[in-house]
């Protein structure tokens, strides 16, 4: 076997690695639906101190954004992917001896900063591996659609878990021997090497810092690309936090759940419309990786969020029985915007500032993750708790991430930023980071 050969063996090796990563991270994080249902019995507390193993979980990922992202940058890629998965097997295997809300509390703190820490390091990982930004896309769909497969497998992990009388805390000691073994296999794979920036004198130039991402706030495609991903993300929580809410029946009793809708199947689909819509979402990552070698990126990100908006407008104006097929339809169209702006952003800067770059989108992702459902609760309760008033904001959100991506598409404000970056960065395959 050649070089090159051997070479493109591993770096698949470590693509794939990083599929795997980021599948198991999304068993535990998207299962909060079905997670804080149990936390509610089990420790007997309201629906405003259940959703903080949400909203601690997202500031969590914050604050590894905005403080801890150089890390990727200082310490090179599988360092820090290593450190983040052992904060993380730590946090879910103390699942164990939680016995109190308050520890566990902590926990869902300690693993969204763990998750922070290992998602910068990766998503700067993929500069490495990648040949070309068009690549890089495709590889950033690619880690997302094993996010989604995550996002899948565990909320059903942890209904089995409990349908067969095994505590829900199970789902993280799980998750975290997947972790173990995915630090060992890592430690085992050898990653592309990590060279610090050098300036013209070929000198070791000024390593990234907490500065460096402040400094970041003020660059405008570093902040186009974060405000967009809030946007986005605001947007598709109302969907996997809200839309249950919303499409539940008036009902006097649990049997009655469902009673508004005609048929067996629509009541079926009202009951796994969460699952149906990340199941769509999943789907459409895994097309979005062929889409995006193919199709100009601007153009089907404008399109597909236009989609969004219509079955967003559409779902409100028809009420719960065109919701019930408008919102999980959602996921289709979702499916390719949060890791196109991931990769474009992050695309817009030279390798050696990735982790940075990674770390600051991550930041307004997790906000958006945050703010966007507490925004709605408040919206709802102002209106007697309706749903429909909640969805009203995330339509706003949409809409605004709509007029946001058509400008993108009429001015195309980064083609020449990205141009320039695929000629200095990936010009040279050898090249490395």
């Amino acid at each position: 076997m050649t070089d090159k050969a051997r070479n493109e063996k591993n770096l698949a090796l470590v693509r794939w690695l990083t599929y795997l990563m980021f599948m198991m991270f999304a068993m535990t994080s998207d299962s909060v639906g079905e997670i804080i249902k149990e936390v509610k019995r089990e420790f007997d507390v309201t629906n405003t101190q259940a959703s903080l193993m949400h909203t601690l979980f997202m500031i969590g990922i914050a604050f590894s954004g905005l403080f801890l992202g150089f890390l990727a940058d200082k310490f090179g890629r599988k360092n820090t992917i290593i450190l983040g998965l052992s904060l993380f097997a730590v946090s879910c295997y103390l699942f164990l001896v939680g016995t109190s809300f308050s520890f566990i509390l902590g926990l869902i703190t300690l693993s969204g900063v763990a998750v922070g820490v290992f998602k910068t390091a990766a998503l700067a990982l993929i500069g490495d591996i990648s040949t070309s930004t068009k690549q890089h896309t495709g590889t950033m769909n690619g880690a997302e659609a094993f996010f989604g497969v995550g996002a899948i497998i565990g909320p059903l992990l942890v209904a089995w878990l409990v349908r067969e009388g095994v505590d829900w805390k199970w789902l993280y000691v799980i998750a975290g021997g997947l972790c173990t073994l995915l630090i060992l296999m890592a430690y085992k794979v050898d990653y592309p090497e990590y060279q610090k920036p050098v300036d013209s004198d070929n000198n070791t130039a000024k390593v990234n810092n907490f500065a460096s991402s402040m400094k970041l706030l003020k660059n405008r495609y570093a902040m186009g690309f974060s405000i967009g991903a809030f946007l986005y993300v605001a947007a598709e929580s109302a969907i996997y936090v809200w839309m249950p809410s919303y499409l539940v029946c008036d009902a006097i009793n649990l049997e009655d759940t469902f009673a508004c809708y005609r048929s067996d199947s629509q009541q079926y689909l009202a009951m796994y419309a969460v699952s149906v819509f990340f199941s769509l979402r999943a789907a459409g990552r895994f097309i979005g990786i062929w889409m995006m070698q193919h199709f100009n990126w601007a153009l089907v990100l404008l399109l597909f969020s236009f989609a969004i908006l219509i079955c967003f407008v559409g779902g409100l104006i028809g009420g719960k029985e065109v919701a019930l097929y408008l919102f999980p339809l959602t996921g289709i169209f979702m499916s390719v915007i949060y890791p196109t702006f991931n990769s474009k952003g992050i695309s817009c800067f030279p390798k050696s500032e990735h982790g940075t770059v990674a770390g600051v989108i991550l930041f307004f992702t997790a906000a958006g993750a945050a703010a966007g459902p507490l925004i709605m609760g408040i919206v709802s309760d102002a209106y007697g708790g309706d749903a429909k008033y909640g969805f009203m904001v995330a339509t706003g959100f949409a809409g605004l991430l709509f007029l946001g991506l058509l400008y993108n598409f009429i001015f195309n404000p980064t083609e020449k930023r990205l141009a320039e970056v695929e000629k200095t960065e990936y010009s040279n395959p050898s090249a490395s980071s």
